[in-house]
């Protein structure tokens, strides 16, 4: 397939455009420049301007759609939840309507999305059936979902990801956390009960790449892997696996007074127990089910 990636510079994007190539796919990077890195195709496209190269998408194979601002980088102050959401819902409202408007649109679009979507749910799970939250992060993901929703209306067969905690080297949770692990600084959030739904990087892209190519998969997709767990057991696991002491909480204050007490609370402290449903139903195999081997595998270790 030729596929067009947006967001190809992030995390989950570059790891993506790798596995599109190693499956022999061709991605094709959306770009803000007139040049992509070297040996990977590339379009233009300027969300703020409103500007892409429509005539490059015509009869292309299918898009994934992953830009915007990363929701846990900086304090939320006013100026930034602006970002945050209008990252989200420009591109995704221009690529969607320009799409619709192709003599010859892509038969799918993947449009990322987030868990968030459900807010917190300290106890129930959620499948994609389950309503959307009230709070900031559950109203970006709805507006974010909508603004994808004209491409749907042309025919396009449209899969709304929505992603949860994802482990792997090179970016997210993960990355952030080896540090105080390693230094035996590590430990749980708050009473360490709140359910975290995470999944690997290898099974993102995987499943990305299934939503591809499954018609019968369309709508809302949970992207998690089958088991949640708790801030404890996450905790606990990590630390065996880096063997290292994980005893004390990790203080909050600090945290609190870097990135604000709303994105500490709705990103660190919220419980979200969240499952794969349709993905399970698709017939999708995971290769990381367990957290164990999430975490041993993105650190190069074997899980014990």
């Amino acid at each position: 397939m030729d596929v067009l990636v947006t967001g190809s510079s992030g995390f989950i994007g570059s790891a993506l455009v790798d596995a599109l190539i190693e499956t022999g796919h061709r991605p094709i990077r959306a770009v803000r420049t007139d040049h992509g890195p070297p040996g990977v195709d590339a379009i233009a496209w300027n969300p703020e301007a409103g500007t892409i190269d429509a005539g490059a998408l015509e009869g292309i194979d299918g898009v994934v759609h992953l830009a915007g601002a990363g929701i846990g980088d900086k304090r939320w102050t006013d100026e930034r939840k602006r970002l945050v959401l209008e990252s989200r819902t420009t591109p995704t409202r221009l690529l969607a309507e320009t799409l619709a408007a192709l003599r010859k649109p892509p038969p799918v679009l993947v449009s990322g999305s987030a868990i968030g979507y459900y807010g917190a749910h300290p106890d129930a799970p959620c499948a994609e059936s389950s309503p959307p939250g009230d709070d900031f992060v559950a109203d970006v993901c709805q507006q974010w979902e909508a603004a994808a929703q004209p491409a749907a209306d042309a025919g396009i067969r449209l899969v709304v990801i929505r992603t949860g905690l994802v482990l792997g080297r090179g970016g997210g949770l993960l990355d952030r956390l080896l540090t105080p692990f390693r230094l035996g600084a590590g430990g749980r959030l708050g009473d360490g009960k709140q359910w975290m739904s995470w999944i690997s990087i290898d099974d993102e892209v995987d499943a990305i790449i299934h939503a591809l190519r499954t018609t019968e998969l369309s709508g809302p997709v949970n992207l998690t892997a089958p088991h949640p767990v708790t801030n404890a057991e996450f905790t606990r696991t990590l630390a065996r696996i880096l063997h290292r002491p994980a005893f004390l909480p990790t203080p909050l204050l600090p945290l609190k007074a870097l990135y604000g007490e709303e994105l500490v609370s709705h990103l660190l402290l919220a419980s979200q127990n969240v499952v794969p449903e349709c993905l399970t139903a698709s017939r999708f195999s995971f290769e990381h089910p367990t957290l164990e081997t999430a975490i041993a595998a993105a650190l190069g270790r074997t899980a014990t």
